[in-house]
């Protein structure tokens, strides 16, 4: 479905519904909020742009079944220290795969979401992007930011013809000084199981979404930031 104006120069006359991309635009978007707040809990700034930066993690998270078994291949994941981990998802006791939910007998292993990290650098390609450039600490100390527990959406809102949720994570500046963040990413942790749900290796911590932002934000001593990523189907 071609949608807007930009295929004018094509020689034949186009339908006039063409041109209506009211319903029939790209039904998913994600938007990256930060609300910044003083030491008193005033909201002294809001930054609110379009997130599109999910990394080659996350698209190989994605590759179906039929990827694996019709081209007998494998799949890479590179966790944030830089090592790498070959998968490939079968049906049968052969397979390597992620397996969902997260979880194995012992009832030990990690959710997926980890935590909304954010940096202090920046990256030129999201999609190549296996860590944040320069990744703020969780502490007090100079340039480090405490990190509040994220939080998950209890279910998926659903409004009109919209369905949406968002994950959430808080930041506190106890530092001493203004702590700027510049980039924030999505991280999940990650294993490796066989067939029976026996955990062959841990992946470890894995960046699945980066952002760069727009524009800096600067969280003050003693204030702090919330950062939503927001997923929304046919806004």
């Amino acid at each position: 479905m071609m949608i807007g104006r930009g295929f004018e120069d094509v020689n034949v006359k186009m339908p006039d519904d063409t041109f209506d991309a009211s319903s029939h635009e790209p039904t998913f978007n994600v938007y990256l909020t930060a609300v910044v707040r003083d030491s008193e809990g005033k909201i002294i700034k809001v930054h609110r742009q379009r997130s599109h930066s999910p990394t080659a993690n996350f698209i190989a998270l994605f590759l179906p079944l039929s990827y694996f078994t019709s081209n007998n291949v494998s799949a890479t994941i590179t966790n944030a220290s830089g090592s790498t981990y070959s998968f490939s998802q079968a049906l049968g006791s052969s397979g390597i795969s992620i397996p969902y939910p997260n979880t194995n007998s012992s009832g030990n292993e990690p959710s997926y979401f980890l935590m909304i990290q954010v940096g202090s650098g920046q990256q030129s390609n999201p999609y190549s992007a296996y860590s944040l450039a320069a990744p703020i600490a969780n502490g007090s100390g100079t340039g480090q930011l405490v990190y509040q527990s994220a939080t998950l959406p209890p279910t998926i809102v659903l409004k009109g013809n919209t369905a949406y949720f968002y994950i959430t994570q808080t930041y506190n500046n106890i530092s001493g000084g203004t702590v700027t963040i510049t980039e924030v990413g999505i991280i999940v942790y990650l294993r490796l199981a066989n067939y029976f749900n026996t955990t062959v290796d841990n992946i470890g911590n894995t960046l699945i979404w980066y952002d760069v932002l727009s524009s800096p934000i600067s969280v003050p001593n003693t204030g702090s930031v919330t950062i939503y990523y927001t997923f929304v189907v046919n806004p």
